[in-house]
């Protein structure tokens, strides 16, 4: 894959490619909330498609609006649904390829008091607050021969507290993404998406609205 005379690698362009695919659900309002290896399909042209958007949701317009905390495969989840927080954001999406936490503490160190802010739960904040010191990891540690450019794009999108966490939008822009970003080839959502489920919707109407589903693009 190129792009102004660059040639780009496989991980580069797989993480181009998730990056522009979560920006098109962002920008229409939607959160995958399961995001996971196993949730992202590459065909023999190494294209790569976001899939099973069974957990989307469109993402709450009002910080006081709750969304459910069950929610993203469990080894993927965002420290802020660990935590009990339950009006994320996109940020869960970006975060997605961490696990628990105190795997994530042994990488990004012990928080300061400032990071915390963000934890609804006081028993999520106290356990935080209870773990022992811990210096962390600096990634150019764990992958000694990755770019040390993608390692701060990939610092930036690990980061625990939500609200610093970098954005999809942020992150096309970073310089590791610079030989493939072209804004003139990635466009946001015109308008939002609605998804409004019903949650006490009959077996016998889900059955029949599948088999119109499935009847409209045989």
């Amino acid at each position: 894959m190129t792009r102004s005379g660059s040639t780009m690698k496989g991980p580069e362009c797989m993480a181009y490619m998730i990056q522009c695919g979560l920006n098109d659900l962002h920008s229409a309002n939607i959160l995958h909330r399961d995001l996971k290896p196993g949730n992202i399909l590459i065909n023999y042209d190494c294209k790569l498609k976001i899939c099973d958007f069974g957990l989307s949701r469109a993402a709450a317009q009002d910080k006081s609006e709750f969304m459910k905390l069950y929610v993203a495969t469990r080894w993927y989840h965002a420290p802020e649904l660990l935590l009990g927080n339950n009006n994320y954001g996109p940020s869960i999406d970006v975060c997605d390829t961490q696990n628990q936490l105190q795997c994530i503490i042994r990488t990004l160190g012990t928080l300061q008091k400032a990071d915390l802010d963000f934890i609804q739960s006081t028993k999520g904040r106290r356990y935080i607050e209870s773990l022992s010191y811990c210096s962390g990891t600096p990634l150019s540690t764990l992958f000694p021969q990755a770019d040390p450019v993608g390692l701060d794009l990939l610092e930036k999108m690990l980061s625990f507290d939500p609200n610093k966490r970098t954005t999809v939008a942020e992150a096309l822009n970073h310089p590791y993404m610079a030989p493939l970003y072209d804004p003139r080839t990635v466009h946001p959502a015109q308008f939002p998406v609605e998804l409004t489920v019903e949650d006490n919707m009959e077996e016998d109407t889900i059955r029949k609205m599948m088999w119109r589903e499935i009847l409209q693009y045989q």
